[in-house]
């Protein structure tokens, strides 16, 4: 039980995007069963106003392994709620659909959509096809800004495959306000028919730009008492690959305090 609050935490500070890398350099690696997931991060600037919100930078990077070698069960959808300390902005950001990244590889997304790019990096995926060696696939990753509707901000992460086909992933990350601060929802889409899991990833996220007259982050965030909070009442990871021995599916939950820096 243990084990799975840990991993919880564990996926939280990753997928948070950047709430629990708002402070210094954090890497964790833990194991529940026979999986073995690594998340880490970093920010720029470390250190931040105790009252007044300041636009910062993001490096994130996560990897998901079993202990023998098997295909891993496939992350598909998370919630998590982050505290007030954090905030996103997205007004004045062009902004890209769905639509236009959807059958389009990695250089079309950009030619599209390549103004609205928030943050870059690279995944790597791993398919496995029944009575066949897995193969793993590397691809470059794209955040793109999806808009505010609604009062609710959408996140469009590109990635694209070539096995067992060429084909463009984009994930939706909804995030909203939520009291005194923002929840989020992200939902992977199914990779190659159930065969793809996710192996690892690693990008850069934040952008600093201009709206009325005033510079703003799209990412931004103040310390005012030492401390980030993160709760997560749902991580799922699905055995769509139908892997002997892994359950058909792991739902996980748990919280997290994440330290920073207040100056001034």
């Amino acid at each position: 039980m243990r084990r799975n609050l840990m991993l919880a935490l564990a996926v939280a500070a990753v997928l948070s995007l950047g709430a629990a890398a708002v402070a210094s350099a954090v890497s964790t690696t833990l194991r529940a069963g026979n999986l073995i997931v690594t998340f880490g991060g970093s920010t720029s600037p470390q250190k931040l106003p105790k009252n007044t919100y300041t636009p910062v930078t993001t490096n994130v990077f996560g990897k998901i392994k079993t202990t023998d070698g098997t295909h891993p069960s496939a992350f598909r959808e998370t919630l998590f709620n982050i505290d007030k300390d954090v905030k996103i902005n997205v007004k004045g950001y062009p902004v890209c659909k769905a639509g236009q990244l959807e059958a389009r590889d990695t250089k079309a997304a950009k030619r599209v959509c390549g103004s609205t790019i928030l943050g870059e990096g690279k995944a790597e995926a791993e398919i496995a096809f029944p009575e066949q060696n897995p193969i793993k696939v590397p691809s470059p990753l794209l955040v793109f800004n999806g808009g505010e509707k609604g009062g609710k901000v959408t996140l469009l992460i590109h990635t694209f495959i070539t096995v067992p086909a060429p084909t463009a992933i984009v994930t939706t990350v909804t995030i909203k306000r939520s009291g005194s601060g923002i929840k989020s929802v992200a939902k992977i889409p199914v990779i190659a028919g159930g065969s793809g899991s996710a192996l690892s990833f690693n990008f850069k996220l934040g952008k600093t730009y201009s709206y009325k007259g005033k510079k703003v982050g799209y990412f931004e965030a103040k310390c005012p008492d030492g401390v980030f909070k993160v709760s997560v009442p749902k991580v799922v990871f699905k055995n769509e690959a139908h892997e002997p021995g892994a359950a058909a599916q792991t739902v996980l939950k748990g919280g997290l305090a994440v330290p920073c820096t207040p100056k001034g």
